[in-house]
């Protein structure tokens, strides 16, 4: 695993209540696929739109392509800002 990668999954897997809550975690790994994409690949797809953001975070909390997460819209601003800035 990257420096970088293993910094992102320490950000996400502990830095937020968001991916606490939610245990981004159990579906999301640094490098691999695993329920859902990696965070290297969520990074990589949508890398420098920012407009992203807001319309990944609707889904996850309508449950709409993304299992429903309970969480604040900053909280979970904060967790897919990090996974798409890859941190």
């Amino acid at each position: 695993m990257k420096l970088g990668s293993l910094a992102m999954v320490l950000t996400l897997a502990s830095g937020g209540a968001a991916a606490q809550s939610g245990n981004c975690t159990g579906c999301h790994d640094a490098e691999k696929r695993k329920v859902g994409p990696s965070y290297r690949d969520i990074s990589a797809r949508y890398k420098g739109d920012k407009s992203k953001a807001g319309e990944i975070v609707a889904r996850m909390k309508e449950g709409k392509g993304h299992p429903k997460v309970q969480g604040s819209d900053a909280e979970l601003r904060s967790a897919v800002e990090q996974a798409l800035a890859g941190r």
